[in-house]
């Protein structure tokens, strides 16, 4: 058969591993693609000027194309009512195409996707077994026999629900992800995306492991699981062979929780693929020697998650257990090392007290920091924090709805839940600072506060901020170089 897969805004990861999974099967997989410039749901989003570059047709077209058995979508809460826009014009010129949704959002609210006239199939956490027996199914015709981590509709339309399973354990198992479904699409060379584990130790109350660790209904088995180190590395030599690979970015939750494995990676890539490569990780999980064996292997970059400085606060309401001390270790491990790091800082928590932004500000006034990274607080589906909102009456039952359709929703940029527009304003000087604060000189950093930038017109800001969002130097360099020079000299003077 012939499995399309919908993709929309840059390459996914999960598609490829996925597409991997078909192939094995005997199945063509393909993919539907729609950049969607300036609208992608998920980092970036300028409705006036995203109109313009609107390619939504372009997949559609894509779909009329390929004419295929099975459109697959794996749906974030951002991205869910742009896929249902692609298959239900599918399912106008070829009724007979089944639909798949899968990914956080189906895993969240899968009850609510399965009333969607034009959605065949609902998978609920991990697809790599779901996907290939929803295809046998439909080469078979059994439309009876429930399936694993799946929800269906039969010819009847009676709802079929299937168990949902343990966690894969042998990451082993699966194929290397197969990305040459992207050929026409981007340069795989450019960033060579993988993963070595799955899972992640943590539970934040704001992000989907809060609620995807607890889906199976049998024993989970573990949770977070590492490929081999040999398995990691076959695929990296197969793609470095094949691409003319710059860097490899690797989107575990967190890289290398076990020393062990940390260890003999970093001998096997040093001497096996010896390229630059960048990761994610928690404080915890930073050390001198972990900083040491990654930086001799090649790591240059690495992001991190902060998101708030007041520790009480973190724990009880966020789940996040590191202490100030943590991350201020794990900031110096990186800068002793010359890794570059780009911190995560999230705004509008609720019940976040607003000294937690200042205590903020001083951390990265004083450390070594290349990017920071903003986001406005989203209630996402299925999470703690947003069940927690609902029972406190921040979401009333049209904004719930509003939530788990995907409708009116933009991941990073939510400005909206913050009510307080004197507080908002406040974010927005604090957010304005720590986005210019890496390329501000040190007396400046250690000085600046957010009454000093206030004034600063929203659009200039905006600009600011796109320009070093896009490394736009250039533009960034001119603006700040403006704006510093009219901080020290008419507002700074007066507090030193």
């Amino acid at each position: 058969m012939k499995v399309t897969f919908l993709g929309i805004g840059t390459r996914q990861l999960g598609i490829s591993q996925l597409a991997a999974v078909v192939r094995k099967e005997g199945h063509i997989p393909s993919v539907a693609f729609s950049a969607q410039l300036f609208n992608d749901r998920f980092v970036l989003q300028f409705p006036s000027i995203a109109k313009y570059f609107d390619d939504t047709q372009d997949a559609i077209d894509k779909i009329k194309e390929i004419n295929p058995d099975v459109i697959a979508f794996g749906a974030l809460t951002s991205t869910y009512q742009w896929g249902l826009d692609v298959i239900n014009a599918a399912k106008e010129f070829n009724p007979a195409v089944k639909v798949i949704f899968g990914g956080v959002h189906a895993s969240a609210v899968p009850d609510l996707l399965i009333k969607q006239p034009n959605i065949d199939y609902v998978v609920i956490g991990e697809g790599d077994a779901a996907l290939p027996s929803i295809l046998k199914a439909l080469e078979t015709n059994n439309d009876t026999d429930p399936i694993i981590n799946t929800i269906y509709k039969d010819r009847n339309g009676k709802i079929i629900r299937g168990k949902r399973g343990a966690f894969i354990q042998n990451l082993d198992e699966i194929p290397f992800p197969d990305n040459s479904i992207w050929d026409d699409y981007v340069r795989l060379g450019d960033k060579y995306i993988t993963m070595a584990t799955r899972g992640c130790p943590y539970r934040c109350s704001f992000c989907f492991n809060n609620f995807f660790a607890k889906l199976p209904e049998e024993e989970p088995g573990k949770y977070v699981r590492l490929r081999s180190v040999d398995h990691v590395i076959a695929e990296l030599k197969y793609a470095k062979e094949r691409y003319n690979i710059r860097i490899i970015d690797f989107e575990d939750d967190v890289f290398g929780t076990q020393k062990k494995w940390l260890v003999e990676f970093c001998e096997k890539y040093k001497k096996e693929i010896n390229l630059p490569f960048m990761l994610l990780t928690h404080p915890k999980f930073m050390d001198d020697e972990t900083g040491r064996l990654l930086a001799e292997a090649g790591c240059k970059k690495i992001q991190m998650g902060i998101q708030s400085m007041d520790e009480s606060f973190k724990k009880d309401s966020l789940l996040r257990y590191e202490k100030t001390e943590d991350i201020e270790n794990a900031l110096k491990v990186m800068h002793k090392y010359n890794i570059k790091v780009n911190v995560d800082h999230m705004f509008g928590l609720p019940h976040e007290p607003i000294s937690a932004q200042e205590a903020a500000l001083n951390l990265y006034a004083n450390n070594h920091i290349n990017r920071i990274q903003t986001f406005w607080t989203c209630f996402l589906p299925g999470t703690q924090l947003m069940d927690e909102a609902i029972a406190e009456g921040v979401l009333n039952q049209q904004q719930i709805d509003d939530i788990n359709e995907g409708r009116e929703f933009y991941f990073y940029r939510n400005v909206q839940n913050v009510k307080d527009i004197s507080l908002q304003n406040l974010y927005h000087a604090y957010e304005f600072i720590f986005k210019i604060m890496p390329i501000l000189p040190f007396f400046i950093r250690r000085r600046i506060k957010p009454k000093h930038v206030l004034w600063i017109p929203k659009p200039l800001k905006a600009i600011v901020i796109f320009s070093l969002t896009w490394r736009l130097g250039w533009v960034a360099f001119s603006l700040i170089s403006l704006l510093t020079s009219t901080i020290t000299y008419f507002t700074l003077p007066g507090i030193f």
